[in-house]
């Protein structure tokens, strides 16, 4: 088999990335070692960026994102207690919307025309230094082997694109939080018409949803947790525990219809770009859910790679691709620094002492009580356009 462009992954970020180039003209295939029922079943972030919802309506894919998502014009930050709602409309004119990326993926999977084969199992990257890479794989019991003029790698943080480098191109920056996140989901309406992002000296917590009659909670817990060791009325009384009474009062409780623990981490590697293979998405950067960029970072680095693409193709010039690397590093280090940020306000770290406390009060004061540090996290929240 023969394609143009192979994609390793086909969570949202591949599925976007082949979709765009799908109405660009240029074949695709994508290559997925999951099943497409455990690609949809992965519960993952539902903070839209304005710039994704306009690359939705590029990739011929929002009409539904328009019909059932959330509109929120701020988010509402705590204290111990201590209550200031951002306006985001006000401060910086724009907005984010609620839609879960699992309704993100439907909706690219239902749109999709070419090529996507699921159980792609032994994926193998190969001579991507060279002017004809190809890969490797098995599915349906067979070997298979898919030529193509460049591979773009999205296939998250574990996979195989960015472990197939050499070890001497790539440079990996991490830090891993002394933290998780325990999310519960829940069919009960949601405690507030928009985020409550809340710091307790018991540890973060944060009450989201999916929609109007769905809500997602969280709250900070040790790396070494198992979500399976939390009852759910356990959740209920720490979650409560974290929250200002009134809005504790309010949260209506029920049997979790998915409990698990995402660690934290932040993490960059560079370059982007190794001969005509390509990272994006995961696969080249984790933030901390605390600042919502993960699917809305990935989403602008598909797009970016998509044009990119698509100018090499339409107009034989690899200005594009040539300067994907450097352009998405400075747009993912500034999403790092924020998503840094919000999570060194928002948790708890008994290792900093009274004192590391102290500070992070005073930068909330500082927060409530400035415009310009407003407009600062609102800027960032909502995504800069690029």
């Amino acid at each position: 088999m023969r394609t143009q462009v192979a994609i390793v992954g086909a969570g949202p970020a591949g599925l976007m990335l082949g979709r765009l180039l799908e109405l660009a003209g240029i074949d695709t295939v994508v290559l997925e070692r999951r099943s497409e029922s455990h690609v949809l079943g992965r519960i993952r972030a539902g903070i839209l960026e304005q710039g994704t919802v306009d690359l939705m309506d590029r990739a011929q894919v929002g009409e539904r994102l328009h019909v059932e998502g959330l509109i929120h014009h701020g988010v509402e930050l705590s204290f111990d207690g201590d209550r200031h709602r951002l306006d985001f409309s006000r401060l910086v004119g724009r907005e984010v919307m609620v839609y879960g990326q699992t309704e993100v993926t439907r909706d690219l999977m239902a749109a999709r025309q070419a090529t996507t084969i699921y159980r792609a199992e032994g994926i193998v990257l190969h001579d991507f230094d060279t002017s004809h890479p190809w890969i490797s794989y098995q599915a349906g019991g067979e070997s298979h082997r898919l030529a193509c003029d460049f591979i773009c790698g999205c296939d998250g943080y574990h996979g195989v694109s960015r472990q197939s480098v050499p070890t001497g191109a790539i440079t990996s920056f991490e830090r891993v939080y002394p933290f998780g996140w325990l999310g519960v989901l829940v069919d009960k309406p949601p405690v507030a018409p928009e985020l409550i992002y809340a710091h307790h000296e018991r540890g973060f917590a944060l009450c989201s949803q999916r929609s109007p009659v769905r809500s997602r909670y969280y709250i900070q817990v040790p790396t070494d947790e198992r979500a399976e060791d939390w009852s759910d009325d356990r959740f209920w009384d720490e979650l409560r525990a974290r929250l200002p009474a009134d809005v504790a009062a309010a949260v209506e409780t029920g049997a979790s219809i998915e409990k698990s623990v995402a660690p934290l981490r932040s993490f960059v590697a560079e370059p982007l770009r190794f001969g005509r293979l390509f990272l994006a998405g995961d696969a080249a950067h984790i933030v901390p859910p605390t600042g919502a960029k993960g699917l809305n970072l990935a989403m602008r680095d598909v797009a970016s790679l998509a044009d990119a693409l698509a100018e090499y193709y339409a107009e034989t010039s690899s200005a594009g691709i040539d300067a994907y690397s450097a352009h998405a590093l400075h747009r993912i280090w500034r999403a790092e620094r924020f998503s840094w940020w919000m999570t060194n306000l928002l948790h708890s770290f008994p290792e900093t002492g009274p004192f590391g406390r102290r500070i992070q009060r005073a930068e909330f004061d500082y927060l409530t009580q400035s415009t310009a540090a407003q407009m600062s996290l609102a800027e960032n929240y909502t995504g800069f356009p690029d």
